[in-house]
């Protein structure tokens, strides 16, 4: 698992359990249109999960079967749910991202209700039917140094907006992220590709 620092959750401040919008012109295909929920940020780093970008054809029960971990429970809510890719660093680590309901030690509180953990026992929760009431597992994650978010915001990269379930869980990937910005208020036809500073 990546280095998290518990420090950085809500408690830290920061933007700890906001969601990220893509502005147009990001700059970086990987970020096109993306919504990405910052699970940690600090003085020091920021990390997040893009939540609206489906890998093709690879959905949890798939990924279970893949790790050797059995699904007990035919009704186990999010089996059929695909995996997100949450970034671009570490591909080939696993987050759940999921409702506080379940925690363990290794869980990392994110924000209002929600937790991050990444650890084989919350997948073999999920595949029993015993795992969180919602959850969403991305490969990978975003990740910031010192500093770098911050001016990302102050060049207009990025907007922010509060975090929802049906932003944060829902399916319609497609629509999440023009869903974000009607929350703020803003019609994505009308923004600029060309991010600027007032």
């Amino acid at each position: 698992m990546a280095h998290i620092d518990p420090d950085a959750g809500p408690n830290g401040g920061y933007l700890s359990g906001q969601l990220l919008i893509a502005m147009p012109g990001i700059g970086d295909p990987r970020f096109e249109r993306a919504l990405v929920l910052i699970c940690a940020h600090d003085e020091e780093h920021a990390m997040g999960l893009t939540v609206n970008r489906p890998v093709d054809g690879l959905m949890l029960v798939d990924l279970l079967e893949r790790l050797e971990i059995e699904a007990t429970s035919e009704s186990a809510p999010g089996l059929d749910e695909p995996i997100l890719i949450g970034g671009p660093v570490e591909r080939e680590r696993g987050f759940v991202l999921h409702t506080s309901d379940y925690r363990s030690e290794s869980s990392l509180p994110v924000g209002e209700g929600l937790a991050l953990t990444a650890t084989r026992e919350v997948l073999e929760m999920l595949a029993h039917g015993q795992g969180p009431r919602r959850s969403v597992m991305a490969l990978g994650y975003a990740g910031w140094g010192a500093g770098q978010l911050e001016q990302e915001l102050r060049d207009n990269v990025w907007l922010t907006c509060s975090a929802d379930e049906i932003l944060l869980f829902g399916d319609d990937h497609d629509h999440k992220w023009s869903q974000a910005l009607a929350k703020l208020g803003v019609d994505p036809g009308l923004l600029s590709a060309a991010a600027g500073q007032a």
